[in-house]
């Protein structure tokens, strides 16, 4: 029997871009920006709550929500990004706004605004017949972002001593499933200047070849 899965999204977006030389989440994509396209895009496959995690100092992101409508209340802060990725997703484990009907919790990078909403879909429907497992997209055997948590695993993160997600993973005794998929976004992300502009070439015309994408 297929479990009924109510996700919880984890956008995470306290970081610097440094490679990029200015925050990749506010660069443009389609009529709004990468942030905007990732919180719209998880509302439209059916993500239950949406939580951006952001730096307080920055107010170039904290603006652009704003400008999107995306809610104050669905806003996580992290006081100490310089720590890394995995201080900001340990926030979002602690953070006490989620809706208590959640039972997954979807960890979404910044820089993957190219992944199908098919891929997405095809994710959380794998979840629901692997209710109990940490699961991730994979293409040719190799796991891949986003990574779908079970509600017991998330808990875990809140007093993990891991130093990285894929540490915490390792460590964290649940069954990983990998969902393979036919995505070739999945196979690279956003760092530098000409890795957008190859995620904006891919993900247009991928839009024009297999129909709306996202």
């Amino acid at each position: 029997m297929r479990a009924s899965v109510s996700p919880g999204v984890v956008i995470l977006a306290a970081g610097a871009s440094s490679r990029m030389g200015k925050p990749k989440l506010l660069l443009p994509w389609g009529g709004t920006s990468i942030l905007g396209h990732l919180i719209q895009q998880w509302q439209a496959v059916g993500a239950t709550q949406v939580g951006v995690v952001l730096s307080p100092d920055s107010k170039a992101v904290a603006a652009e929500l704003d400008g999107i409508g995306f809610s104050a209340a669905n806003r996580i802060f992290n006081p100490t990004p310089e720590r890394g990725m995995f201080s900001s997703i340990q926030c979002a484990a602690q953070w006490p706004g989620w809706d208590s009907r959640l039972t997954h919790w979807a960890i979404v990078l910044g820089d993957q605004p190219h992944l199908r909403s098919d891929t997405l879909r095809a994710l959380l429907e794998f979840s629901a017949s692997h209710p109990e497992s940490v699961c991730q997209p994979g293409r040719n055997g190799r796991p891949r972002h986003p990574v779908l948590l079970p509600g017991h695993v998330f808990a875990r993160l809140k007093n993990s001593s891991a130093e990285t997600l894929k540490q915490f993973l390792q460590s964290a005794g649940a069954e990983r499933k990998l969902c393979e998929l036919d995505d070739v976004g999945l196979d690279f992300d956003i760092d530098l200047p000409a890795d957008y502009e190859r995620a904006v070439r891919f993900y247009f015309q991928d839009t024009q070849t297999h129909g709306v994408a996202g």
